[in-house]
Parts: structure tokens; C-alpha cells; sequence
């Protein structure tokens, strides 16, 4: 019964985000069939839904051949249940009896899915004997067409299909120390790696169940994502704005420093996992919280230094959220670039003539970084302060010949894909 059950859930959350349009970490929040879940049968619906999301284009080249119509044409429970049985096959390595008999079972004891039993029997015969299609398929088409094509006119082929690679993998856990100063000592403790500029790196499990969580000695976040507050530069004293701050990661690490530290988003809600990272590391008294459209803000000082992480399509995170690529579209993201420089422009008029501003957004995308960037430089109050291959470290081969810094996966170093741009307000 339990196998049963826990195919039953990995469907249902390919259906809640693939159809519902909900990311992976929602769709276990609302799915009453992983609810129902515990231990082993929970881990296994999770393993089973996040490989099928990681290589879902893949996977759906790969069935083509055994369909008569497109794989969108079946039903939500029989498509999803087809997909958790290839990635089954194709990806985990399951025996192949257990692929055909237990899927089918699955669909026998699920309402939604009974009469798609026989059909899911002749398929999923088909996979287990041939993976052919799906061996053949280009790493790029972990994405849909449309995005692959974006992807690869900011990045070339080259770059896409690095970024594809990274898809394919179970991530590791990143974590920043709240103390730069004891991170060797913490990462011995922990039995953690050092990676990027400080950032420790330990294997994907169980978060709270790590030494030092639960004393606030360190937070999530990837070696990527803790760079832009590092080239910010920021000294004890100084007055900095982190806008868009949630979750709160770079709140954080501004905080840590000493820096008199407003973090602005427009959420309350968001803003309550915020204050929820402060209270955990210590760090709530250093930081005060605004709950205002930064566009619109409007303080009674400017700051010596602003970090936008503006909002963006993500797509630098797909390996850590890989449904991300499906239950977006292009009309999603074309929203996104008007939005960002409307924030870049109001982050310059928030900062001190002779500030600096921090511009990034986790996506690889030009139209979203620098794009943008240009076109905050045609207002002749911003320069580039461009980043030095000493600042960016192992991300020095991301510099571009204008300064900026674009934090592609290299030498295999796997990290999320960021744009970060350094700015000074001239006037």
C-alpha cells in the first residue's frame, strides 16, 4: 500500500505544480496525498516528483515515441503517474518490475487515475524496455523550446547547456556563517567545505537537523546568492538599504557587519520570514523593517549604500527549482525588465550622492541584467563601479569586459547563475 500511496503523492504534486502553477516547496505544503505521508514514503514521493521536474523535457521526448498524441492530451493524473514511471526508469534506477506494476497499482487504488490503468500498463512496458528517445534528447531540452531559445541567445549554446547540466543534479546545501571570522571552525564542526567567498557547503538533508541551526550560527543560502552583499562593501556604521529583502539572507549578512541596516520588501507576509531569520541569528536589533513598495519609499535619510535584489524570472535557480522553467511563460517574464529599473532608478534616488548601489537578480537572462543596467547608465547620476577579479574570487571567470559579474557554473563549481552589477551615484 505504501508504494502505492507514495507514487500516488509525487503525481499529485507534479499536478499541483505543473498544472496548478505552484513551485515544488508550495505543492508539498497543499497536497493532501503527501500530507497523508511520513518517513521514508514522504522522502520517496519528494525524490520521485523532483527527479521527473528535473528532467521533465527530457522525459516527455523520451515517452513521444510510445504515445499515439501528445503527452498534454491525457488526463492530469495519467500524465503525471506516465511521468513519475519514467523517472523512475530513466533516473532512479528502480527494477523494472516494481516501475510497471507498482505505477499501475498506483492508478488502480486512485480514483482520478483507475481508468487510465491500462493505458499507464502498455507504456510503461515500452519505457522499461527502451529509453532510447530519452538518451537521445539534448541536455537543453530539460526546458521548454521557448525558454531554451532565451537561454541560449544570453548565454550562447555553450553557457545554456552548462546550465541544463546543473539541472540534472540534486543540489547540495549552501550555508553562510553569521561569524566570517569562526567559518573554518564552523565548518569543521559540521563537517562543511568552504566554497565561493566564505560560503560552506554541506550535503542536501535535513536543515533544522544541522549543528549550529538552531542557534542561529548560520542561514541557507547559495554561494552565489552571498556575493552581491559582500561587493557592496559595507562598514559598521554606515547606513545601508536592502530592498526586496526577503527572505532575508542578505539582511543578514548587511546586518552582520555592523551596518545600520533597513531592510524594505513589500510584502508583510514575506517580511514575517524575514524577521523570523533575524530572531534566529540574533540579528533582530540591528536591522529595522519597512513593509513599503520601494518605487515609492520615500526615508527621512538616504543611505550611504543600497542592495537591490530586484524580483526576477529566476531562472539562475532552476537546479534547486527546476518546475520553475514550466510554470512560467514568456509573457511572465516580459513584465519583469520594466519592473527591475524602475527599482534600479528609485534605488539611486535613495542613495548619497557618492553612494554605491548593488544591482542583482537571479537569472542569467540579459534582458533582466544588464539590459537593465544600460539603461539606468543612460541617467548620468549612476557609473559602474566595476568588479574586480580579486572581489569575485572563483566567480572571476564570470566578469564581463564591462565589470559586471555573471556567475556561471565553472570547473565544476555548482552554484546559481546571478547578474550583479556595482554602481556609484555620481550626482
Amino acid at each position: 500500500m505504501s508504494a502505492a500511496n507514495s507514487r500516488i503523492a509525487a503525481a499529485d504534486l507534479l499536478i499541483e505544480t505543473l498544472d496548478n502553477g505552484r513551485t515544488l516547496d508550495e505543492a508539498m505544503e497543499t497536497s493532501e496525498a503527501y500530507g497523508k505521508l511520513t518517513g521514508p514514503d514522504r522522502g520517496f514521493a519528494r525524490a520521485m516528483a523532483s527527479a521527473a521536474l528535473r528532467q521533465l523535457g527530457r522525459i516527455d521526448k523520451g515517452l513521444a515515441p510510445f504515445l499515439n498524441r501528445p503527452i498534454q492530451t491525457a488526463t492530469p493524473p495519467a500524465r503525471a503517474l506516465l511521468r513519475v514511471g519514467a523517472a523512475q526508469s530513466w533516473l532512479m534506477e528502480t527494477p523494472d518490475h516494481a516501475v510497471v506494476s507498482e505505477t499501475v497499482n498506483a492508478a488502480k487504488q486512485w480514483a482520478r487515475a483507475r481508468s487510465a490503468s491500462g493505458f499507464l500498463n502498455a507504456v510503461l512496458r515500452k519505457v522499461v524496455s527502451n529509453r532510447a528517445a530519452f538518451d537521445a534528447a539534448p541536455v537543453t531540452s530539460v526546458w521548454p523550446d521557448w525558454l531554451t531559445v532565451e537561454l541560449m541567445t544570453s548565454l550562447g549554446v555553450e553557457g545554456a547547456t552548462a546550465l541544463a547540466q546543473l539541472q540534472m543534479d540534486e543540489p547540495d546545501l549552501d550555508l553562510t556563517p553569521r561569524d566570517s571570522d569562526f567559518a573554518e571552525d564552523l565548518g569543521k564542526r559540521i563537517g562543511a567545505k568552504e566554497v565561493g567567498l566564505g560560503s560552506l557547503r554541506v550535503a542536501s538533508g535535513d536543515v533544522a537537523g544541522v549543528e549550529g541551526y538552531r542557534t542561529g550560527d548560520w542561514w541557507v543560502q547559495d554561494a552565489a546568492a552571498a556575493i552581491p552583499a559582500q561587493l557592496l562593501g559595507v562598514k559598521a556604521g554606515e547606513r545601508v538599504f536592502d530592498l526586496c529583502a526577503a527572505p532575508g539572507g542578505k539582511t543578514m549578512q548587511l546586518a552582520a557587519t555592523g551596518a545600520s541596516t533597513i531592510a524594505v520588501d513589500r510584502s508583510k507576509t514575506r517580511l514575517e520570514w524575514v524577521e523570523e531569520n533575524l530572531a534566529r541569528t540574533g540579528l533582530s536589533g540591528a536591522v529595522e523593517i519597512i513593509a513599503e513598495n520601494a518605487e515609492h519609499w520615500a526615508p527621512d535619510e538616504l543611505a550611504d549604500a543600497v542592495l537591490l535584489d530586484a524580483p526576477c524570472s529566476a531562472f539562475g535557480t532552476l537546479r534547486r527549482h527546476p518546475e520553475g522553467a514550466w510554470i512560467k511563460s514568456p509573457g511572465d517574464i516580459s513584465r519583469f525588465p520594466d519592473v527591475q529599473l524602475r527599482l534600479l532608478k528609485a534605488a539611486t534616488r535613495l542613495v548619497k550622492p557618492g553612494g554605491r548601489i548593488v544591482y542583482c537578480v537571479c537569472t542569467p537572462l540579459d534582458r533582466e541584467g544588464v539590459d537593465v543596467v544600460e539603461a539606468a547608465l543612460s541617467d548620468e547620476q549612476l557609473e559602474r563601479a566595476a568588479i574586480t577579479a580579486e572581489e569575485a574570487g572563483p566567480f572571476a571567470g564570470g566578469l564581463t569586459a564591462a565589470g559586471d559579474l555573471l556567475t556561471l557554473p565553472t570547473n565544476g563549481f555548482a552554484h546559481d547563475a546571478f547578474f550583479i552589477a556595482r554602481l556609484t551615484r555620481t550626482g
